[in-house]
């Protein structure tokens, strides 16, 4: 498997926290050296891990923030 290579570019805020420590969190993240897209997924404590989340473009991340507003 082929190494992911990952930048966090910009830390947005975190969502939730378990009590093992590791942070739901959003942030804009360049995966392997692409245009940085939105990420919302849990980390472990010094971001040595990562647990499954969902990359949003800006338009998708435009839309879910219009639907967040309906509610």
């Amino acid at each position: 498997m082929a190494e992911i290579k990952y930048e966090v570019v910009e830390h947005i805020g975190v969502l939730s926290e378990s009590v093992k420590g590791w942070k739901k969190e959003l942030n804009r993240i360049s995966w392997n050296g692409n245009a940085p897209k939105y990420d919302i997924r849990e980390w472990a404590p010094n971001r040595e891990k990562m647990g499954k989340g969902v990359t949003l473009s800006e338009e998708e991340f435009e839309a879910l923030k219009g639907l967040l507003n309906q509610v």
